[in-house]
């Protein structure tokens, strides 16, 4: 990979996690947000409620199919609820196209 390309995918993961230096949790531990049970997401969600990149988070979450954990807020299953929801309404406005 030349320097260039390198320098420019760099660039592009740095634009697409700047949001995490603005997040509530970056210097929290990180069990908060990898909860064992329902009481456990309920206390990370009082602290993903009040953050200022909420939705960037779970935006990231939801491109890099991350399943563990709580991101913008949300748990696994909605996230996998969220996800659904979106590839149903892409192939109702697309029935011939990509999954």
């Amino acid at each position: 990979m030349s320097n260039k390309r390198a320098t420019q995918e760099t660039t592009r993961d740095d634009d697409r996690t700047a949001w995490i230096a603005l997040a509530r949790c970056r210097d929290m531990a990180p069990r908060i947000f990898f909860p064992s049970d329902g009481p456990g997401v309920e206390v990370a969600r009082r602290y993903c409620a009040e953050c200022l990149v909420k939705t960037d988070c779970l935006e990231y979450a939801l491109e890099n199919q991350i399943h563990h954990g709580v991101w913008g807020g949300t748990s696994e299953r909605e996230r996998r609820r969220i996800t659904k929801r979106r590839r149903d309404k892409r192939l109702a406005e697309n029935p011939g196209g990509p999954r």
